[in-house]
């Protein structure tokens, strides 16, 4: 089992950045690929980025590229997303996930998630 819990959330107005964090507890952390997700209201959860067990292999969203960053640190398990050049688009509630590499994420842990809602 893993228990995922968000954080770093909150108002920032747009062109500002914002740096989320997920600490994982319960499991393995090094065994999982993290990723995170978001959903904005009224819209399907949408993949943000992700980041292998070793952290040598990152992913990112059409959306986000160039102006996310995922990072994790296993000796604190605990995984970042450094959000800069935030939009008003990227508000949401923002995820944490963890799972199996060979999963995609269709079995994942999540967290309860964190707002980010940027202004314009």
């Amino acid at each position: 089992q893993v228990q995922l819990v968000e954080s770093g959330g909150g108002l920032v107005q747009a062109g500002g950045s914002l740096r989320l964090s997920c600490a994982a507890s319960g499991r393995t952390f090094n065994n999982y690929a993290m990723g995170w997700f978001r959903q904005a209201p009224g819209k399907e959860r949408e993949f943000v980025a992700a980041i292998s067990w070793s952290g040598d292999s990152t992913y990112y969203g059409d959306s986000v590229k160039g102006r996310f960053t995922i990072s994790r640190d296993n000796a604190k398990n605990t995984v970042y997303l450094q959000m800069n050049s935030l939009k008003p688009e990227d508000t949401a509630v923002y995820f944490c996930a963890a799972d199996l590499p060979r999963n995609g994420f269709k079995r994942a842990y999540w967290g309860q998630g964190t707002q980010v809602t940027v202004s314009s």
